[in-house]
């Protein structure tokens, strides 16, 4: 009989998260129910790059997105790990807790520009 050598390849190479994770797509998606049950949110989308991920929120769905809670999968700084932008880009606030963005962001006060 032959030897029968097994060979297992156990080098696994520890991937960033490219997606949101369960607490926070959890924290996400309450926020969305209850804004749109206020009836200020319409519809939503993901977007995803190889910098980020973001949760596009629309007051309308043939528009463009007007507000984005973001994960940076690269962040400068500590503080950059998840953001909430404008239409247009703009950061309107950072934090590097998202369940901490979240509950202290003022939503009814936040200006949506149209």
């Amino acid at each position: 009989m032959k030897n029968i050598r097994l060979v297992v390849n156990n080098e696994f190479k520890k991937d960033k998260q490219k997606f949101f994770i369960k607490n926070e797509l959890r924290c996400i998606l309450n926020l969305y129910a209850k804004m749109v049950s206020n009836g200020n949110w319409k519809d939503y989308s993901f977007t995803s790059g190889s910098k980020e991920i973001s949760f596009d929120v629309y007051q309308r769905t043939s528009e463009k997105p007007v507000l984005r809670i973001t994960k940076n999968l690269k962040p400068n700084y500590y503080n950059e790990k998840f953001l909430i932008k404008d239409k247009h880009g703009n950061i309107l606030k950072k934090s590097e807790n998202l369940d901490k963005l979240i509950t202290k962001t003022s939503w009814n006060n936040l200006r949506l520009i149209r």
